[in-house]
């Protein structure tokens, strides 16, 4: 069975599967392992420089000859580099598709389009997705309300896809992100509306992500119940909601009341330090990602995760992951009532 969709023929990709640009877990070889397997490797580049994102995509290039693509966080609140000089660089070093986030994509999508190349925008509501359609976007992502890392929706997957499908009707394809971690995740997502499915969580558990072995650890160990959606590890990220694994911090700041942000207990302790040269300090509530290098109490740290982080057992290498996927997909859609044999 062929899982071609119009997301596959308008991006040139096997399957329907594109990998979540999951911060600075992503690396050059995550990505091109998930091209070279028929699906959509992800680089997030907000948190780099223009040099460092350069040399992302350039190693990238040099990995795989298929499409990947480019993320970029439109909050101002994220990033010291101007967005639009940033995406000229990401355009410059020849990404072929660019993916926006958290703001409003509409200034950038011409200079996108110039450059030839492909842009997504991710949204949390169908009026969003109409306007992002009215603006060019070549495609939307909807993100729902189970997905880890930060969250720009309120509302569940399953009832936000179809409300998207049907706003944006036939002009630009759709993916499904939050909470899909296996082929029937993916086959769900076909059938409420999507043309394909946008995976983070899954991916951070793979072997070439760039994160903490104890991150991975939490990964494999956890259930879908075991994760928290809050606003808590705000530093660096102020106001923003996002999903992480439960933890002690979240459990002495309940057991504190829940207090403000400057009364929460614990508020300026150094938990960690960055694998970065200078050791740079990661105070409890930082939104600072569990890199490998990272040294200290790793497990009190925001270990972003979906509910769909139940479904997620093992480490293993992500093109294994994407064949995988490929195949439960094909399986959940063929044992459908109805299907052809």
């Amino acid at each position: 069975m062929t899982l071609e969709t119009r997301l596959t023929d308008l991006l040139g990709i096997e399957y329907p599967i594109v990998q979540a640009p999951i911060g600075s877990a992503t690396t050059p070889e995550l990505a091109a392992a998930i091209s070279n397997g028929g699906g959509l490797g992800h680089l997030a580049v907000t948190w780099r420089d223009r040099e460092e994102t350069r040399r992302a995509i350039r190693e990238t290039r040099e990995l795989t000859d298929d499409p990947f693509a480019v993320n970029l966080v439109l909050d101002e609140a994220t990033t010291a580099i101007d967005t639009a000089d940033h995406i000229e660089t990401v355009l410059e070093a020849g990404a072929p598709i660019v993916t926006l986030s958290f703001g409003d994509a509409a200034p950038y999508v011409d200079r996108v389009h110039e450059a030839d190349a492909t842009v997504m925008q991710t949204v949390g509501s169908a009026e969003a997705a109409r306007d992002a359609v009215d603006a060019g976007v070549d495609l939307v992502v909807t993100q729902g309300l189970e997905a880890g890392g930060h969250v720009q929706s309120e509302v569940a997957t399953t009832a936000l896809v179809p409300r998207v499908a049907d706003a944006v009707g036939d002009e630009v394809p759709v993916v499904a992100a939050g909470g899909i971690a296996d082929g029937r995740g993916i086959a769900a997502a076909l059938a409420l509306g999507a043309d394909g499915a946008w995976l983070g969580t899954r991916f951070v558990a793979s072997e070439e992500a760039r994160v903490h072995d104890e991150y991975r650890r939490r990964l494999r160990e956890s259930d879908e119940t075991d994760t928290a959606y809050t606003t808590l590890f705000d530093k660096g990220w102020p106001g923003t909601p996002h999903r992480v694994l439960e933890n002690e911090t979240l459990e002495r700041w309940r057991e504190a009341g829940e207090p403000p942000a400057g009364e929460r207990p614990g508020e300026d302790e150094v938990v960690a330090r960055t694998d970065s040269g200078d050791g740079a300090p990661i105070e409890r509530y930082d939104e600072a990602l569990a890199t490998p290098g990272v040294e200290g109490d790793v497990e009190s740290m925001a270990l972003f995760a979906g509910q769909s982080v139940g479904l997620t057992n093992d480490v293993r290498p992500a093109g294994e992951i994407v064949a995988e996927l490929a195949a439960e997909t094909a399986d959940a859609i063929s044992k459908l009532p109805g299907s052809a044999d």
